[in-house]
């Protein structure tokens, strides 16, 4: 999107903001796309909930009790820093992306009646874009606006901007793109990720079922950094019928060799496959807050585009994952027509059409 709003106002000063945890990452994403974008950072603090537990549980966990208390003082000396730093700047717009450090920054453009833009990725709303959402100028979702309580006059459905070489591949582009990550060209692939921490219930499942799964197909499970030290000892080596690895920069080429994926249920993610026209399989991660996981994969399954596995079932026997892998791949047809449906919910034109919607909300101000 960065790149997109320097296409439509070359001159335009932007600045990145992100707490001080993120400021490495940060720093590598934004040097990439131009060096001398400025990284601010501030203080924040976020409210700890977790779905599979009950207010009361919550309220008795004293280690959790108080780390909220502390974020909740962070978030002030946030509101606090973020109105300095925009007394000094006083940017024309505000763009949020929904996360805890946002909050800080949303309340302190409210103050100073800086306009602000919204973006929520996943199918439901996240805390600090429920707040947000009542001062915001322009309101952009990842998902169709059903799905959201927001003012629709100020709402619009954009998708998720997405690396543009997520995109649906030939017959001839998949082989070629087995070839270059040198697996089995000739055995259906199947590509495991859990997101950059890696997910540790689902490393666990496809290691024990890799000796009923290599019968038939090839596998590379990308198990994060975690735990990948300790995954190494029990699986084989890497070759042409399995790869492990702690992460892929090249997750695009990857994911292009695949027959059928196997993911979290991040929006990002999803939107990712939803473009590459992937069979894809979701294991949501119900203990996220908000269960927000669980949200995002109940858009897709109600259109019948992926396929849910229940994490929690599958902890209880994996043959529940076996048989969604199996059902995928032993019926092409049915998979493919699910894939496209999957593909719909693709919005190719994402980045394009947030930056226009920022530049908008900053021309009404000017």
């Amino acid at each position: 999107m960065l790149k997109e709003l320097r296409v439509e106002k070359p001159r335009a000063e932007l600045r990145f903001w992100c707490d001080r945890k993120f400021a490495p990452q940060a720093r590598s994403i934004v040097s990439s796309f131009d060096e001398r974008l400025r990284l601010d950072t501030i203080v924040a603090g976020k409210l700890r909930r977790y779905h599979h537990l009950t207010v009361w549980q919550q309220l008795t966990w004293p280690s959790l009790v108080f780390s909220n208390l502390r974020d909740g003082f962070l978030v002030g000396v946030g509101v606090i820093q973020s109105i300095a730093k925009l007394v000094a700047w006083r940017p024309d717009v505000i763009f949020t992306k929904g996360g805890y450090v946002c909050l800080p920054v949303g309340v302190a453009a409210r103050l100073l009646r800086i306009p602000l833009v919204i973006h929520d990725s996943d199918a439901h709303p996240g805390l600090t874009n429920r707040i947000l959402s009542r001062w915001a100028q322009t309101i952009a979702t990842g998902a169709p606006l059903e799905h959201y309580p927001y003012d629709i006059q100020r709402s619009h459905y954009v998708g998720i901007p997405i690396d543009q070489r997520f995109q649906p591949v030939s017959a001839a582009e998949q082989r070629e793109a087995k070839r270059a990550y040198g697996v089995a060209q000739d055995k259906p692939l199947v590509a495991v990720t859990g997101g950059g921490l890696g997910a540790t219930r689902i490393n666990d499942a496809i290691v024990e079922l890799l000796p009923k799964l290599l019968d038939d197909t090839s596998v590379v499970l990308v198990s994060g950094a975690g735990q990948f030290e300790e995954l190494r000892d029990h699986v084989p080596a890497n070759s042409e019928s399995f790869q492990l690895h702690s992460f892929v920069n090249d997750m695009p080429v990857l994911l292009a060799a695949a027959d059928v994926v196997i993911a979290r249920a991040g929006a990002t993610t999803i939107l990712e496959l939803a473009a590459l026209r992937k069979p894809t399989i979701l294991i949501p991660n119900a203990k996220l807050t908000g269960g927000h996981q669980l949200k995002n994969a109940a858009v897709y399954e109600a259109a019948d585009a992926v396929k849910i596995v229940n994490e929690d079932e599958m902890e209880r026997s994996t043959d529940v994952l076996l048989e969604a892998i199996r059902d995928v791949l032993a019926h092409p047809d049915k998979s493919l027509a699910m894939a496209r449906r999957f593909h719909a919910f693709s919005k190719p034109d994402a980045a394009k059409d947030m930056a226009q919607l920022i530049l908008k909300t900053a021309r009404r101000k000017v």
